[in-house]
């Protein structure tokens, strides 16, 4: 079994924990760079679709698993970024400026529903991101003369250094390089005094005022920052389908990217890597075994959403650590077998935020 044995404060800022990790990032690296050449367009599109969501995963990881902010309003971010980014285009403004604004943009908007929210947690915040949503997709429906409206809005092809982003490599390229920019940019938030105050905010709002962190100015930021990463991803979400329409914003995809982040792993970066995954691919795998399940279930209407809810609950009862929770006790199995004891990750009990001052 292995320890980290740790003699400097250095060690808890670095990015990799130990030299094999830097190893092991960097052979996943060169596979998802190779991974196109080797792999069919479909697979190809199937992957560059994870690699978007995990961009989203990854912002709304930031609010809800490191600050405690629950949020039902993503797709509104998403569907943001996406417009911003398909107008700008329009308008003949190059894609190395339109990726970036509609980062500022959506933050602007995270910013707008982040201020009169401050005083909210819990299920009221949750319902007020809920309302964003419902707010912001009528106005991509009746904004007819920026929008189009139900007809759609075309993406253009985007350009950068002369080379036109299209087909399923152009795109799968395009989104890996700026997951790896927000992995990236993750990374470093989590490890600075911004990334340590939202989680003492997360852990308990009272202790974190008590020790001078100003709640409405983090929480602020938090919620900027989500939207912002958020609408990186609906830039390239944008692309992903070459046609944007309102109804490709609505509640569900709100639902799927809280998914993403409690399926995944809640408070884990890695988590929203894993949860984008399961979110991406379970569709796919539920159009393999339909044809082969009962007729009654597998033309069932809503067996998607119905089946996101199930492994939703089952994981939040019985793998509440999610898929990268689930994946460190294996590896801790491994390397303490046969010396590995069950009770080793045994739930301790757990109380709700109300009853720890008590």
């Amino acid at each position: 079994m292995r320890y980290l044995f740790k003699t400097r404060y250095e060690q808890d800022l670095r990015i990799a924990r130990q030299p094999s990790d830097l190893f092991w990032y960097g052979l996943l690296l060169a596979v998802m760079v190779v991974f196109p050449i080797v792999a069919g367009e479909f697979y190809v599109g199937e992957v560059a679709g994870v690699l978007i969501f995990a961009v989203a995963g990854v912002g709304l990881m930031l609010l809800t698993g490191y600050t405690g902010l629950v949020s039902l309003g993503h797709a509104a971010f998403l569907g943001i970024g996406a417009y911003t980014n398909a107008v700008l285009l329009a308008q003949g403004v190059p894609f190395a400026i339109t990726l970036p604004t509609s980062f500022v943009v959506t933050a602007l908007a995270g910013i707008a529903i982040g201020v009169p929210t401050l005083r909210m947690s819990g299920l009221y915040l949750a319902i007020a991101t809920l309302a964003f949503g419902s707010i912001i997709g009528n106005v991509f429906s009746k904004w007819n003369s920026v929008t189009g409206g139900f007809d759609g809005f075309p993406v253009q092809t985007p350009t950068i250094l002369g080379f036109r982003i299209q087909g399923a490599n152009g795109i799968y390229y395009t989104s890996l390089v700026v997951l790896i920019f927000v992995l990236w940019l993750a990374a470093n938030i989590l490890r600075s005094p911004l990334g340590r105050a939202m989680v003492a905010i997360r852990d308990s709002e009272i202790s974190a005022q008590s020790m001078g962190i100003h709640l409405a100015k983090y929480k602020t930021i938090a919620f900027a920052l989500s939207a912002g990463i958020t609408g990186l991803a609906g830039a390239l979400f944008a692309h992903y389908v070459r046609h944007l329409a309102p109804d490709a914003f609505d509640i569900l995809l709100s639902i799927q990217f809280v998914t993403i982040v409690f399926i995944g792993g809640l408070g884990s970066i890695h988590g929203a890597i894993f949860g984008a995954i399961f979110v991406r691919l379970l569709p796919q795998a539920i159009a393999i075994v339909r044809d082969d399940l009962p007729f009654g279930i597998g033309r069932m209407p809503g067996l998607e959403p119905s089946l996101f809810g199930l492994f939703l609950v089952l994981f939040i009862l019985f793998e509440p650590g999610g898929l990268y929770g689930r994946w460190l006790k294996l590896k801790q199995y491994f390397r303490s077998f046969p010396m590995y004891k069950g009770s080793t990750f045994k739930r301790q009990k757990a109380y709700a935020k109300s009853e720890r001052l008590r």
